[in-house]
């Protein structure tokens, strides 16, 4: 995990619980009712947060400055073999998770976006970066890209989780995964691949890097299963 742009720290009680969870957050605010469907409203929604110790960013000179973090890809795989072409589609998210901002989940039924923080790009493409890097990183691949690439193979992934659960103190990551051949548009193998790090809430860094630590976990669970697939 990089970070790349740093601003002091506040810290606060459930009373101060304001400096952590943004009030206008750029897709307009929402919240996950019970059918699971985003419900969108002027105001965002928050859930009770009785007890918990919480950190916000303070505003930085000349006001409130976004820090922003980057993932990183995993190396040191285990040699092999170069084999199969691959390319790796952006994956597919929906709100909250389709956007640069970091999502923490408040309760069973309700996220928020993190207030004075942000990824160093649109989180699908910021993943596809990084799993493009782990392939290359692996050296298990004879060619690995972007679409446009000639391959037999495409990798398509669904972003189904990537937050901050605050309730349980826990960062989650969750990727639906499936390698389908390109010149028939047959699913050849599908697998869904979820990583749990603890995040104590010790502000965006911590938060950050806990994201970043079961990202990293799925991405070498992705390529040891894809590169024993192509």
């Amino acid at each position: 995990m990089v970070r790349q742009r740093t601003c002091a720290f506040l810290t606060g009680s459930a009373s101060h619980i304001r400096h952590l969870i943004d009030k206008q957050p750029q897709t307009g605010g929402f919240v996950i009712g019970r059918n699971k469907t985003p419900k969108y409203s002027g105001r965002l929604k928050r859930a009770g947060f009785a007890g918990l110790v919480l950190l916000g960013l303070n505003g930085c000179a000349g006001g409130p400055t976004p820090e922003t973090f980057d993932l990183t890809s995993p190396a040191n795989f285990a040699s092999r073999a170069p084999r199969g072409q691959l390319v790796v589609a952006e994956p597919v998210a929906t709100l909250p998770v389709d956007s640069d901002r970091l999502v923490i989940r408040t309760g069973p039924e309700t996220v928020a976006y993190l207030s004075g923080a942000q990824w160093a790009d649109r989180l699908p493409r910021l993943v596809q970066t990084r799993l493009i890097a782990s392939f290359e990183n692996s050296h298990a691949l004879k060619n690995v890209g972007r679409p446009g690439l000639a391959a037999d193979n495409n990798l398509t992934t669904e972003i189904r989780r990537f937050e901050v659960d605050v309730t349980a103190g826990q960062a989650i990551v969750e990727l639906s995964v499936k390698l389908v051949n390109d010149r028939s548009g047959r699913i050849r193998a599908a697998k869904i691949f979820t990583a749990q790090t603890p995040a104590p809430s010790k502000g965006p860094a911590a938060m950050a890097a806990a994201l970043d630590s079961a990202f990293a976990e799925c991405l070498r669970q992705i390529v040891q299963w894809t590169s024993g697939q192509v």
